[in-house]
């Protein structure tokens, strides 16, 4: 996982279909190998890189509730 991103401003953003608009959502992007995730209430702030396989592996988790004990 990367603190920083180099060349964020060229990546075309993302936001869930289910999000609100009051702007506090996560912005995901991708870029070659990794998965960019930046705030979208703060988009020239830094940015969380992870690697694309990683990645997967969480939306696979998510998508089977594997967190939902966490609320």
């Amino acid at each position: 996982m990367l603190l920083s991103y180099d060349g964020c401003d060229r990546l075309n953003w993302r936001k869930a279909k289910r999000s609100i608009n009051n702007g506090a959502c996560a912005e995901v992007a991708s870029s070659t190998g990794v998965i960019v995730v930046r705030d979208s209430q703060d988009p020239q702030g830094l940015a969380l890189a992870y690697p694309a396989n990683s990645w997967n592996s969480f939306i696979a988790a998510a998508r089977t509730g594997a967190f939902d004990n966490l609320r």
